[in-house]
């Protein structure tokens, strides 16, 4: 009788600690609700206090100057700096603002997408990404930048949101700068949607490979320099025909992208560009045909180590047989 007094009392205080865990639990899960409201609706009362924090920060750390402890951003901050456009000061503040969650900051910020300064554009497209509302819904920031790429009057401005587009590293993104890339009338907003499917780790559905032919050189060499960046990206005949490209730049550029893929189809175009009148171009032919160990390069490497003009060519060339 004893022994079962003892597991009727366990089991009752078990219980009782299972409906106080309960009830915890539950008025936890309310004061999680409230603060998650609270930090949505209020645009300054949810951010940190700065005094509290360099308080916090010198008791664990010591006497730190309170200029040299990071401080998190209030939302008047923010709206502030935003207005003043002070680049440096814009990008300490959203960087420390970065979980700030201050719906009446958006409308301040998504201007600067559109700003003169690439670092200032490039700050405001990381901090806009992080939001958890106001951002990526319908007719918001996101779709709006959309827009304004896709039919915008203002060519500086579509190219704006081609690089929003590609620092914000959102899928439906892809589709708007494969089009901007085929279909813009504008080479520079050609140019910043090849630079932004290279930002969004993808070749557009083709689009890349289809702007290795464009007419302007900064649209090739914007696809050039993504498709480095892409493992998907295959196509080594639209970068092969880039030989007899007149501009060296890009010929160079293709060279060492033919090598970066280690393409053994690219060896005739290397070959080739291993004999450009441009010796840049040269010196990047000779260390692409090393990084792809052909065989049937060593008559022209053999050549260039022992006769090509300049230095360095001449160098590359000798590196390069040894990696044959």
């Amino acid at each position: 009788m004893k022994t079962m007094r003892i597991s009727s009392s366990e089991g009752s205080a078990r219980s009782r600690r299972s409906r106080t865990e309960a009830k915890l639990g539950y008025f936890g899960l309310i004061a999680s609700m409230a603060f998650a409201c609270a930090s949505i609706v209020s645009s300054g009362d949810a951010t940190a206090n700065t005094s509290e924090n360099i308080a916090g920060t010198q008791r664990v750390y010591g006497a730190i100057p309170p200029d040299q402890i990071e401080h998190i951003s209030t939302s008047d901050r923010i709206k502030s700096v935003a207005a003043s456009g002070s680049m440096m000061a814009i990008w300490e503040t959203l960087e420390h603002g970065e979980r700030v969650e201050c719906l009446d900051c958006i409308p301040v910020i998504e201007p600067l997408l559109y700003d003169a300064n690439p670092r200032t554009r490039e700050i405001a497209a990381w901090w806009l990404r992080r939001r958890i509302f106001g951002v990526f819904g319908k007719g918001q920031v996101y779709e709006r930048t959309v827009r304004t790429l896709e039919s915008d009057t203002d060519p500086v401005r579509r190219m704006y949101a081609a690089n929003a587009l590609g620092e914000f590293l959102a899928l439906p993104g892809i589709d708007a700068c494969a089009a901007a890339l085929e279909r813009d009338s504008d080479p520079t907003v050609r140019a910043a949607a090849a630079s932004a499917l290279g930002r969004l780790n993808d070749t557009g559905n083709g689009a890349l490979a289809k702007a290795l032919s464009d007419v302007d050189s900064r649209v090739k060499l914007a696809a050039l320099r993504s498709a480095s960046r892409l493992n998907a990206f295959t196509d080594v005949s639209a970068v092969a025909r880039l030989s007899g490209d007149g501009d060296p730049i890009v010929r160079r550029n293709a060279a060492e992208l033919i090598g970066h893929l280690r393409a053994p189809e690219g060896v005739d175009s290397l070959l080739a560009l291993a004999k450009d009148p441009d010796a840049n171009v040269r010196n990047a032919a000779c260390h692409s045909l090393g990084a792809l160990h052909d065989q049937r390069a060593r008559g022209v490497l053999e050549d260039l180590a022992n006769n090509d003009p300049n230095t360095l060519v001449r160098d590359q060339a000798r590196i390069a047989l040894r990696r044959l």
